[in-house]
């Protein structure tokens, strides 16, 4: 009788759909503990050995999850110094635990404070010191090493951020120019997790683009999966807007809103996370223009869309933002249109090479300037 109602009640639980089982992590926690540092010995003057670290490098080509896979427990633990002893007085070193982790991991402590950013190959940092050896200063005593809990805080980094309320056409479009391969279907929230893919040209140059999951009104106080998504923005170089040309409605719950009013709610969430969002250079897309009645409405909205600072005045005041992009070209497309897709990667490519250009003289200009006040000749001016 009793295994009979474990296998009613096992049938009547439903197994989770493989689509939500997220194969994507962005976040770890982690314990670390540096080795304890060895005794000493009072009658030689011997010191003991320090214990081993726990230190961090990035790594190209790794993910949080296998990071996670390769440390079951979740805990590390260096190994200690060696004690101090006659036919050894000064201790060995305890050997150090190094843990690859992907390129543009954030490290956080329990008080979430930085400790690291490690955005470029091979960057390292020690988590977790070792333990001093015993010596003469400590009564020859060991100390114990670094124990601490630290958070792991994947960003990606891309040189294109796809950004759009859901079911604007970001997953058709990325399926289009580039080799990913995202899920797609007409409801929104089809994409659950931020995707990646690279955009190949044929002079063999490479860019790679962020699809991250629809944003909702509130994503900038963390509704919906807010934080876990807008985080990613912050290291992409150039942010690719998309809207629907007719507009968007969350749910019938929420109010239908033209294409206007959705770049300028999307204006609005970026603003409210963070504003140094809105000084990256952006393009947007209005998609969905090979339906009937989509021409009407580009003609009837292009000039507010062109200059968002006129239409500000009938923005809904909820949406209505301080400060408004600027986006450096509006592109019509269809996601389904191939000629229109080309364009959107010709002009992908010239805008990054443009933003390029201008960081270049910038950064000349910068270093000519300040060689000019180290080498510049000191007197009296003569006027």
């Amino acid at each position: 009788m009793v295994q009979l109602f474990s296998f009613l009640l096992k049938s009547t639980k439903s197994p989770a759909r493989a689509h939500f089982r997220s194969n994507f992590l962005d976040t770890l926690r982690l314990t670390l503990r540096g080795g304890h540092g060895g005794n000493g010995l009072p009658r030689y003057g011997g010191v003991g050995g320090q214990g081993g670290c726990v230190y961090f490098v990035a790594k190209e080509g790794l993910t949080l999850r296998k990071v996670a896979q390769g440390l079951r427990d979740k805990r590390v633990v260096a190994s200690s110094g060696e004690d101090s002893s006659k036919m050894s007085i000064f201790g060995r070193r305890g050997i150090d635990q190094r843990i690859e982790v992907p390129v543009g991991v954030q490290v956080y402590d329990e008080q979430h404070k930085l400790l690291a950013d490690l955005n470029e190959h091979d960057a390292t940092c020690i988590v977790a010191g070792g333990g001093t050896g015993g010596c003469a200063g400590n009564n020859f005593i060991g100390r114990p090493g670094d124990n601490r809990t630290v958070s792991l805080d994947l960003k990606l980094i891309a040189d294109v951020g796809l950004v759009g309320f859901p079911n604007a056409g970001k997953s058709t479009l990325l399926k289009a120019i580039s080799n990913a391969k995202p899920k797609i279907a007409a409801y929104p929230f089809t994409t659950i997790r931020p995707q990646i893919g690279t955009i190949e040209y044929s002079d063999l140059r490479s860019i790679s683009v962020a699809d991250l999951p629809g944003l909702i009104e509130g994503a900038h106080a963390n509704f919906g999966m807010g934080h876990k998504f807008l985080k990613h923005i912050e290291r992409t170089r150039l942010l690719l807007f998309m809207v629907d040309i007719f507009g968007f409605q969350l749910s019938p719950r929420h109010p239908h809103r033209d294409c206007l009013t959705n770049i300028y709610a999307l204006n609005k969430e970026l603003e409210l996370y963070d504003p140094t969002l809105l000084e990256k250079p952006c393009v947007l897309l209005l998609n969905k223009m090979d339906k009937e009645g989509a021409k009407e409405i580009l003609t009837r909205l292009r000039p507010s869309i062109t200059n968002l600072d006129s239409g500000l005045a009938e923005c809904p005041e909820e949406v209505r933002p301080n400060r408004v992009l600027k986006f450096k070209h509006i592109l019509p497309i269809s996601a389904k249109n191939s000629a229109r897709i080309t364009q959107v990667k010709k002009q992908l490519r010239e805008t990054l090479d443009d933003v390029a250009a201008e960081h270049s003289v910038a950064d000349s200009e910068m270093i000519k300037e300040q060689l000019q006040q180290r080498v510049g000749v000191i007197g009296p001016k003569i006027t």
